[in-house]
């Protein structure tokens, strides 16, 4: 938990201050308690100061607690914020073959650093404060009655031992609370995004019921953890009280003189009613702390969900490449996370400057990935990769400077225009009607009322799959890239929409380096070399 420390322990000094000012000024309160007492025969002239300085006191620590508990929270805030990018970063700058599916993700952004809300909000300025407080409240007991400091001293040795049991008995409760949550945040973050599928195969009773089944299953795991929760506050409030009853049987049979044992010490009645003002504050970080331990086991769960994330893919400058960029594979090895075999096994080949190679071979033989390591998406796993003489292993990837087209293209909410100027902010209006007339896209257009500006959601609804796929091509035409990769970018179509497309892409091949996966011999034949791949065995 370290660089999570690091982010939570940022958060929490302004908190730990205002607690320990707290202290501070309950001490000034037993104080001025204690010397309005002694003052009572003296007339109201003598107890007015006092009064004032347990008034102003008890103001101070209403404003402290106010304060800490928005400093806490404002804290709290900040770090979850921080977490939640480095999160969000990891989700979005996967490694290549990482295996965690979205549901996991959205789980650790959103439950798993809600959890750590109270830990950095209440737990972690407690713990702090109670490092010190009681210091400071032993201090001035022990400057008014140092047998009253030492029972105090004496009777904390339990109540420690009663919060080490407690956190020890919730810890375990706490963790599977919280592992059930994951799985129903999981569980359901992935069926709503398959919901089309569930509902079109009738499913959709069936993992109704499989959520309901968990999030009951959570419910039942959440009062576990209350039920030892409230039972530990229970043992802690008796100790505590026990130990204040101590304290003012002390006094008393002192002020008394009746105590069976003789001690060093005579109080008067202003030091008993200070000793007994302020013995309950000794214990009270404590309490706090205690109240604020389920807030660290559950946090403590969340951490090694935080902590088991990958690391973000390392982030690469882009490097510019020059136009129509030669490329070498040397013995290039592809080998995806959980796959027996790899996808690509010592493939050698080069692309000579502003050439346009086809990769031919049936389905499972690495076309696609061949494409994805140029990308970053599909991991390096033996061999090397030269573009323009640059290592792709230092690069990352030639994203930045490729325009990409692949099977299943990805779209955003918005409109048509917005999708196609991903590929290119700055097109005119000239540039969108040639690509738009290129792709083949004029018939779709034609047939909405607002064209370009048409809406569509991020599946594209409305659109066919081969209008899908004449988008993200003429989104990757729009853009000026020196590499042009396309993965099988004329399936699905009918001969005569297949002949117009292959004419359309020889076109846009010139003047760039272009890799085609493909099937198709009719596409494979304007390409100036083909590379065979075999199936994997």
């Amino acid at each position: 938990m370290t660089w999570m420390n690091a982010i939570a322990g940022r958060q929490t000094g302004g908190a730990t201050a205002l607690l320990l000012l707290d202290t501070l000024a309950a001490i000034g309160f037993a104080g001025g308690i204690a010397g309005a007492v002694t003052a009572v025969p003296s007339g109201i002239a003598a107890v007015l100061p006092w009064a004032m300085l347990a008034a102003a006191a008890g103001i101070a620590r209403g404003l402290c607690a106010m304060l800490a508990a928005r400093a806490g929270a404002a804290g709290s805030a900040r770090a979850k914020l921080a977490l939640r990018a480095r999160v969000m970063a990891g989700a979005l700058h996967r490694q290549p073959g990482a295996t965690l599916s979205p549901g996991d993700w959205t789980g650790a952004a959103t439950d798993a650093v809600e959890a750590m809300d109270g830990f950095v909000a209440r737990f972690l300025p407690a713990r702090r404060a109670a490092a010190l407080a009681p210091v400071l409240v032993l201090a001035a007991t022990a400057f008014a009655s140092p047998i009253s400091a030492t029972i105090l001293a004496a009777t904390l040795i339990p109540f420690i031992a009663a919060m080490a049991l407690a956190g020890t008995a919730a810890a375990d409760e706490s963790r599977r609370q919280f592992a059930a949550l994951a799985r129903l945040s999981g569980h359901f973050a992935d069926r709503v995004r398959a919901l089309p599928v569930v509902l079109a195969y009738g499913a959709g009773a069936r993992e109704a019921d499989a959520v309901g089944a968990a999030a009951a299953d959570l419910a039942r795991r959440t009062m576990q953890v209350l039920r030892v929760a409230f039972l530990s506050s229970a043992a802690l409030e008796f100790f505590a009280a026990l130990s204040v009853a101590l304290i003012a049987v002390y006094c008393g049979f002192n002020l008394l003189g009746l105590l069976p044992f003789p001690v060093p010490e005579r109080l008067t009645l202003g030091q008993a009613f200070f000793v007994l003002a302020l013995a309950p504050e000794f214990y009270a970080p404590m309490r706090r702390l205690a109240a604020a331990y389920h807030d660290r086991q559950s946090a403590m769960t969340a951490a090694e969900q935080l902590m088991a994330l990958p690391e973000p893919a390392p982030a690469y400058s882009a490097v510019p490449l020059p136009a129509g960029p030669d490329i070498l594979f040397r013995d290039v090895t592809v080998r995806h996370i959980g796959c027996d075999a790899p996808a690509i096994d010592r493939l050698s080949f080069s692309v000579p400057p502003g050439a346009t190679v086809a990769l031919l071979g049936p389905s499972g033989s690495g076309k696609t990935s061949l494409l994805h390591l140029l990308l970053g998406l599909a991991p390096l796993s033996g061999g090397e990769v030269m573009v323009a003489g640059q290592s792709l292993a230092l690069m990352g990837s030639v994203a930045a400077s490729a325009a990409w087209a692949g099977q299943h293209p990805l779209l955003i909410a918005g409109t048509i225009r917005d999708n196609l100027l991903l590929g290119n902010g700055e097109a005119t209006a000239a540039d969108l009607r040639r690509v738009l007339a290129a792709a083949g896209l004029g018939p779709m257009l034609a047939r909405r009322e607002h064209g370009l500006d048409s809406i569509i959601d991020a599946r594209g609804s409305g659109l066919s799959g081969g209008e899908r796929r004449r988008l993200a091509l003429a989104r990757a035409l729009i853009k000026p890239a020196p590499l042009l990769l396309l993965d099988e970018p004329t399936a699905h179509l009918d001969h005569a929409a297949e002949a117009a497309m292959i004419a359309t892409l020889a076109s846009a091949c010139r003047g760039r380096t272009t890799l085609i996966a493909t099937h198709s011999a009719a596409l494979a034949a304007i390409a100036d070399h083909v590379i065979e791949l075999g199936a994997r065995p």
